[in-house]
This record gives structure tokens, sequence and C-alpha cells, in this order.
């Protein structure tokens, strides 16, 4: 089976992409594995990811962080979730062609959007999820900034003005590049790569033997003898869409050990101890891996949402 193939098979038959079989659903996670089917050219279960998610969504705009068996799991609201929704219409209207499909999810990206803005901090961060303990977190506003980049672009497509999106975008900016007292302190990977979907490439080089190791793969946390498959290919994802294609081939080369014969990969692997670690072999990994390839092909709707945004994008 490909990769593809084992996300639809795993997909349920209203739309919606578990983790793994029996597991829960999560609207950024179902998202990035939606990506990789349209990627893959699976358009129609990809575009039923979508219609899943605006018929899911919450009348404020914003999702619950977790479902299962077509019922709430999880009711936190992760802004960054909720944002996500906007990367993936834009990916799947350049996958596909399909002029339409900024348009029939408009509304559910707009609701999104308008959600996320709205929690917006005076400093420009946003926090991590609505009722917690407040913390904002680096990757995750990075994700927000990029999915606020593509929003815009698909409002211009439509001809909506969204300024207030728009200043939102630079008021996260500004704070990811200039308050980084902001944000809780984390030692995984994603705060080091994620900077860069903001224009940060001058950070990947100073910590690059932090995180990658080589013929493994990118280590989860920095201090951790442990590899995983999505850290590895997002960053691979993040060095294709910036023409760095000879390295991002070299990392996915990493990720054979974690293949399956099913097309799917294990989260990780602890290099200490030799295992396969955890015993999960998720969409959501999948979904990262064929983004990953698609970049290093040079697929253009996947360098177009991931690649360079400007900070006047949209």
């Amino acid at each position: 089976m490909s990769t593809a193939g084992f996300i639809a098979a795993v997909q349920r038959a209203d739309g919606a992409i578990p983790w793994e079989p029996g597991r829960h659903a999560d609207p950024w996670n179902h998202g990035e594995a939606a990506m990789g089917l349209a990627a893959a050219g699976h358009h129609e279960e990809a575009r039923a990811a979508y219609d899943w998610l605006a018929r899911t969504q919450n009348a404020d705009g914003s999702w619950y962080a977790g479902y299962r068996d077509g019922m709430v799991t999880d009711t936190a609201r992760d802004l960054n979730f909720t944002a996500y929704l906007a990367v993936g219409v834009r990916h799947f209207g350049l996958s596909t062609g399909d002029t339409r499909a900024a348009g029939r999810w408009w509304r559910a990206v707009e609701g999104a959007l308008d959600f996320v803005t709205g929690h917006q901090r005076d400093g420009g961060e946003f926090p991590w999820r609505l009722g917690d303990d407040g913390k904002a977190l680096l990757a995750g506003n990075c994700s927000i900034a990029h999915a606020l980049a593509n929003g815009l672009a698909l409002a211009d497509e439509l001809g909506h003005a969204k300024p207030g999106w728009r200043r939102a975008r630079e008021r996260v900016l500004d704070a990811i590049t200039g308050r980084p007292e902001a944000f809780e302190p984390k030692p995984h990977a994603m705060d080091w790569y994620y900077p860069v979907l903001c224009g940060a490439r001058a950070r990947l080089a100073p910590r690059w033997d932090e995180f990658v190791v080589p013929g493994l793969g990118v280590r989860c946390e920095h201090t951790q003898p442990w590899v995983t498959g999505g850290e590895t290919a997002e960053l691979a994802l993040v060095l294709a869409t910036r023409g760095d294609r000879n390295r991002a081939r070299e990392l996915l080369r990493t990720l054979d050990r974690l293949r399956h014969d099913d097309g799917s990969y294990w989260t990780g692997y602890q290099f200490e101890n030799d295992d396969l670690w955890p015993l999960e072999r998720t969409t959501w990994t999948a979904g990262a891996v064929l983004l990953a390839w698609a970049a290093v092909d040079g697929d253009p709707a996947t360098t177009a949402v991931f690649g360079e945004l400007s900070r006047g994008a949209g």
C-alpha cells in the first residue's frame, strides 16, 4: 500500500482522519493528513476531509481539540488547530486546480481566522489554547502567522478585504522576531525550525547539530536520543520549499527505518535503546512525509503554500 493509501484507508466515511484506526482526530493533524492526500493526488478524499471540518466547526468559528466516532472527546479549543484550515484550503485549490475551492470553504476559513484573531494579546502573541494557564508557544504562533498569510491569499483571490487579519499577522510577526520572552521556552525542534516559516532562516545553522542526527533524522527534543518522523519531514519541507532540496532529500531518506510495509511510518526511533517508540503509526506523520516529498519534487502547490511568504503577503 502507498502512504496516501494508508491515510485513505484510515479515513472515516464521514471524512474525519483520526490519528490511527479507533483513535481521535484533531483539526490540525487531520489537516496535515488531508494535505498529504491532496499532494498525492487523492483529491476526493482530501475534499471529504475539508467538508468534515466545515460541518464540525463551532458556531464561533473554532473547533474542539478532539473528535472520535462522531463525538467530541476534548473540548479544549486550540487557536493553532483552528487557524490551520486556511493553509489546507489554499493547498487544496492549488493542488487540484479547483478554482471553486476557496469559495466552497471560505465561510469556514473566515470564521476560523476571525475567531483566532479575536484572541490576540496586546503584545501580538496568541495563547496556546483558551482556558489554560495562558502559555504562548513559539511554534504555534509561527503556524498561526503562516495560516494568516494563506488566509489573506484566499481573501485576495475572492476579492475580500481583511485588514484585521493583516494587522494581526504583522503584530504576531513582530512578537516572534522581537519579543522572545513572550513565548514559553521549550526544548522542541518545532521551536527551532517553525520560525523559518516566518522568514527567520538564519535560525537553522547555529543549532543544526543540536537537533539533526546524521543518518537518523531530527530529534523531537534536543536533550533526548529520540528522532521522529514528523519533525524530520517538517524540517525537510521547510528546507525544500526554500531551495535546499539536497539536504531535504537526505533527511527524508533517514525515514526508511520508520517505514512500515503498509506505507505508514512509525512515530519515532529511540536510538540509544534501538527501539521504535511510541508504537504508533499516525496519519499525520504520513501526511507530513507526503508533503515533504512533494516539496522535494518541486510540487508548485506545496512550494507556494509553505514557501517564502513576504511580510506583506496577502
